[in-house]
């Protein structure tokens, strides 16, 4: 294993951050795996499982077992996992900006477009590699101005060449579950099975330039560009990306780590990343997967003190009772109600909510929304 720290841009005097990458297998053998955690700085499940994830790789690149390129990122954002505000880490958000962690990387596909227009040829494979070579020459034509920029350029550029990228966050309260990309999903449905995902959220861009889909998004939007344009070069989904919910921000627990990592370890050796004599068994899907905009977010159109009904995991049914919110001064109790039908994977984890507040998540199978599907 090779770990590289890769300095950030100084926001001030005497501060400097450190991004630092662990290296495993030979750099540009194929598959190439690029997984990072907690790029939400508070959320450390994913912390604690790429902990035990590098064992298994240690152990695999002692035995000689690394055949792809496999990169970890245990720690993605020390900008966030530095910032507190009243004694509580604030690691979701850049406190100058404002900005999501998660948000607002370039459009990689309209960025390379002009330089692919007259050089792309009739081989699938020849054309992924000049894809890669126009996103490698972007990024390094790229001067980021600030702090979290620099932090972004630094994980796309790890990253950027990746056949398969994770991204390990978690919610509030969950179950495990996982979002990817339509055209992802027939590479990575393996992946869901062996983390034992309770519900899996499928999009077509759901808006707001999320670090996973700036990765997988740029092959099949670049394509559609270009089809446009009346070019009809072969352009295959280069990478395939997924946001994993580790379940909850309070699920930090070596059992369920240890699981965790074996999960994603087994899903490099079933993607040829890693060899073994026997293939992992693939084990029995928990859950079909829904497309996220038919995923149901409960709000509350009243203050008070929430308390919880379902159970995370939940099969739920539309009128079904969710929560109630009570107001003690008013005597009143307001009843919070399942819309559509679907498994109940995330919630809330304060317990006293101000109008309009969403309070929980429900997979639906049936679209209905539109628009930024992600929220903040």
């Amino acid at each position: 294993m090779q770990r590289t720290d890769h300095s950030l841009l100084s926001p001030s005097l005497g501060v400097q951050k450190t991004l630092s990458s662990m290296h495993f297998g030979l750099a540009g053998a194929r598959p190439k795996v690029y997984i990072q955690a907690s790029l939400h700085a508070e959320e450390l499940p994913g912390m604690l499982a790429a902990h035990h994830l590098r064992q298994l790789l240690d152990g695999a690149e002692q035995l000689g077992e690394i055949q792809g390129e496999v990169i970890l990122v245990p720690v993605a954002n020390p900008i966030g996992l530095a910032q507190r505000v009243d004694h509580k880490p604030m690691g979701r958000f850049e406190l100058g900006t404002s900005e999501n962690f998660n948000r607002h990387y370039p459009d990689l596909a309209k960025a390379i477009e002009p330089a692919l227009l007259h050089d792309l040829t009739g081989d699938a494979l020849t054309n992924v590699t000049m894809v890669r070579k126009a996103i490698h020459d972007y990024l390094q034509a790229w001067t980021p101005d600030t702090e979290l920029q620099s932090l972004r350029k630094t994980l796309l550029s790890l990253s950027f060449d990746a056949d398969v990228v994770l991204d390990l966050h978690c919610d509030s309260q969950a179950c495990m579950h996982l979002y990817t990309e339509e055209a992802c999903w027939p590479q990575l449905e393996s992946l869901a099975r062996f983390l034992a995902c309770e519900a899996i959220l499928l999009a077509k861009n759901s808006g707001g330039t999320p670090f996973d889909e700036c990765l997988s998004g740029l092959w099949w939007q670049l394509d559609k560009a270009l089809k446009a344009r009346g070019i009809h070069a072969p352009i295959p989904q280069g990478c395939c990306t997924a946001t994993i919910e580790l379940r909850g921000e309070a699920d930090v627990d070596h059992d369920l780590a240890a699981r965790d990592a074996k999960a994603l370890f087994s899903f490099l050796q079933h993607c040829g990343a890693v060899r073994c004599a026997t293939a992992p068994v693939l084990p029995e899907a928990r859950c079909a997967a829904t497309p996220l905009a038919g995923s149901e977010t409960l709000t509350t159109p009243v203050a008070g003190v929430l308390v919880f009904v379902a159970a995370i995991g939940h099969n739920a049914r539309p009128g079904e009772l969710i929560a109630e919110v009570i107001d003690p001064i008013n005597n009143i109790s307001h009843r919070v109600l399942a819309r559509v039908a679907g498994t109940f994977y995330a919630r809330i984890s304060e317990r006293y909510v101000t109008v309009g507040a969403e309070i929980g998540k429900i997979a639906g199978t049936i679209p209905f929304r539109t628009g930024d599907l992600l929220g903040n």
